[in-house]
């Protein structure tokens, strides 16, 4: 099970996108006090083939061991270094609605690594409210937020109309990530990477493979 080195640029697309499930599925297992997991296990947990998940795993800098598998305490250590989750990654949230909400009051974040710093928005009805822990903040004070907290990731929970601006503002204030919740497509420079998680585009996916049923 060869090393082909750690640095995301250099793993497949769909290598990466697969990464956080056996990051999820290890952690899963060592709190469940198992100490080894062999490919076959992996594979057959995630609905994936033994071959794929040997070679999805030559990806990183961690070996398996003949007739054991992986050790899922090192296993977990070398997945979260690899996609940088192995120390905080700081994150503004963009958008107080009833998703931005949800996500605010998510404890889940901060037990995976993802440390959401501040909440924003701009309607004057909930700037200066809490949500949890925040205080909601006007956009007029984002940007030196994102700078002055060293903010990688802005997660843009807004309206479709409002999206790009958004996304622009956290892009001039140095935000090198943006988790896009939005309806809409937004633009970003190559340097700055965009992940669109749209649950409504799933749901008619799905309303157009069920239809028929």
């Amino acid at each position: 099970m060869g090393n082909k080195g750690t640095a995301l640029e250099v793993i497949p697309g769909a290598v990466v996108r697969r990464l956080p499930r056996y990051l999820t599925q290890t952690q899963y297992l060592r709190q469940q006090g198992v100490e080894w997991v062999s490919s076959a296990s992996l594979a057959e947990a995630l609905g994936l083939t033994s071959s794929t998940v040997r070679q999805d795993l030559s990806y990183i800098d961690f070996k398996g061991v003949a007739k054991r598998g992986y050790g899922t305490g090192g296993l977990e250590k070398v997945l979260a270094r690899t996609l940088g989750v192995d120390r905080d990654v700081r994150c503004v949230l963009v958008g107080a609605g009833n998703l931005g909400r949800a996500l605010a009051l998510h404890e889940e974040f901060v037990r995976q690594g993802f440390k959401i710093m501040g909440v924003f928005d701009n309607h004057p009805s909930v700037v200066g409210k809490k949500i949890g822990r925040f205080v909601i903040k006007g956009m007029n004070e984002m940007a030196d937020f994102v700078r002055e907290q060293q903010v990688g990731i802005g997660i843009v929970s807004v309206p479709h109309a409002a999206a790009q601006a958004v996304a622009d503002q956290l892009v001039a204030a140095g935000a090198r990530g943006l988790l896009n919740l939005t309806t809409a497509h937004v633009h970003a420079p190559d340097t700055v990477s965009v992940v669109d998680a749209r649950i409504l585009a799933s749901l008619r996916e799905l309303a157009y493979a069920v239809k028929d049923i």
